[in-house]
């Protein structure tokens, strides 16, 4: 296949993956009422669905990230995407809501070896310095995804019941990975060996993390929630000291020796947190304060998915201009400043001003994810590209997870103490633009040499293969 239709298929591929993800947890949130009612479940049991599904996600994301690298990102793509499609249709053919949960957690599974590959491909298919518009396009389509979701579940649960969310994601997902496995693609590989060990370790840490995070929100600051912390702090441990010894770790050594990529990866963790957290807080200060009903509230935060769909195009030629550092400490900037005029929001204010707060803080995340995005996915040598982009979407699943906790633990059940979260929220924010500022000024090198080595096979003492080294392109561009 000639480069050019490559790269379509590779960009379409990745967009279809990550629209159905985007699209499965909006929808499913509209369906969780019908469908309690119809397994007569309680609560607890049907934010199973959505629990289940998050750990399994977290804890895999990296390790699925290893197998593209090893095997090939077309072919873990076709893997996840086709198992996705199946795993859906099955959930809406579940019996009782037992069998609903445990295909859920498999559907999670098949979630996670979808979409590191997505970055993965496109990494192998691009040149670094052509990466930032083909992953603002994938932001684009993700935002709107996000955005109807809601409006489509409720169509489709109102119209044909809670199962048909389910089965609108099986003919896309179907399609995808048929596409990709005719086309062919070309895939980069390593004979890295998997390490196993270290898989375990890293997943105990998320699932524990996940766990208790996902647990906050209902339950506040318990002994079981400290006692996952405290888990999952001690796995983390034990994961890095694994990961010191070992021959062939998990995360190759060069990705957390380089400054450019843990300062992006903690971009996003402390920007989506803002983020997360603010939706979750504001949600409750449009219903409870304003009396809105929930479709009058999403009007009211509609300039948000505006910002993120029309902005992520615009954000690509802004880092290509203004290179990551200023796109980025911008960016999580005036997440910084939207999040703080939030907490300013009181019974008063009007659809203009609160309209004009979620503007800002959407064309402020964009800028952000877009960007952070970019540089971890160029930074990232070929042959490890699948782990990096399995720690970009840790870093965007553990995120919003820690900003809806911190907001619950701060915030009162009554909002009096609304306004005092935003201000953290806003201080985390802040933190990110922070962290934007160890990004390069205008790009580095590309293709892997950040952090030392991250791009070296330690067995040939030589920079791993990038086919688009040479190439004569200013690496480390947009």
């Amino acid at each position: 296949m000639n480069p050019v239709r490559a790269r379509r298929v590779t960009l379409a591929a990745g967009i279809v993956g990550a629209v159905l993800v985007a699209l499965d947890g909006t929808v499913l949130t509209v369906a969780q009422p019908a469908l309690r009612r119809d397994f007569d479940a309680s609560f607890v049991q049907v934010q199973w669905t959505t629990t289940g599904y998050l750990i399994a996600v977290a804890s895999l994301l990296v390790l699925s990230g290893r197998l593209g690298d090893r095997y090939g990102h077309s072919r873990v793509f076709a893997l996840g995407v086709l198992g996705f499609g199946l795993t859906s249709a099955a959930v809406g053919l579940a019996p009782d809501i037992g069998w609903a949960v445990a295909l859920r957690v498999v559907q999670g599974v098949f979630g996670a070896l979808m979409q590191p590959a997505t970055l993965g491909m496109l990494r192998a298919a691009y040149p670094p310095d052509r990466l930032g518009m083909p992953i603002a396009l994938r932001t684009s389509a993700i935002g709107a995804a996000a955005a109807l979701g809601p409006l489509l579940g409720g169509v489709l649960v109102a119209e044909f019941g809670w199962r048909s969310v389910f089965y609108v994601n099986v003919v896309p997902a179907l399609a995808a990975g048929a596409f990709v496995l005719s086309a062919r693609l070309p895939s980069r590989t390593t004979d890295v060996r998997l390490d196993l060990p270290g898989a375990g370790l890293l997943a105990v840490t998320l699932v524990c993390l996940v766990h208790t995070l996902v647990a906050l929100p209902e339950y506040g600051v318990t002994a079981a929630s400290v006692l996952g912390l405290l888990a999952a702090t001690g796995a983390c441990w034990a994961f890095v000291r694994h990961e010191r010894r070992t021959a062939e770790p998990l995360v190759p050594p060069g990705v957390f020796r380089s400054t450019v990529l843990t300062s992006a990866l903690g971009t996003l963790v402390a920007v989506s947190a803002a983020l997360f957290g603010t939706l979750f807080l504001i949600t409750y200060y449009l219903q409870d304060v304003l009396g809105l009903n929930p479709l009058h509230g999403s009007l009211h935060a509609l300039p948000l998915a505006v910002a993120m769909v029309a902005g992520a195009p615009v954000c690509a030629v802004l880092l290509r201009r203004y290179g990551p550092r200023g796109t980025v400490t911008t960016g999580a900037l005036l997440v910084a400043l939207a999040v703080l005029l939030m907490s300013r929001l009181g019974p008063a204010s009007g659809p203009v001003g609160i309209g004009g707060c979620f503007l800002l803080l959407g064309a402020g995340f964009v800028a952000v994810m877009v960007t952070a995005t970019a540089v971890l996915v160029r930074e990232a040598p070929v042959e490890s590209a699948g782990v990096t982009g399995g720690l970009q979407q840790t870093a965007m699943n553990v995120g919003p997870m820690l900003g809806v906790a911190v907001a619950t633990t701060l915030a009162s059940s009554d909002g009096s103490r609304r306004a005092a979260a935003l201000v953290v929220l806003a201080v985390a924010a802040l933190l990110g633009a922070l962290l934007g500022r160890r990004l390069p000024a205008r790009g580095s090198s590309g293709g892997g040499s950040a952090g030392g080595g991250a791009g070296r096979d330690p067995r040939r003492g030589s920079a791993a293969g990038d086919p688009h080294r040479g190439s004569g392109a200013p690496a480390g561009r947009g």
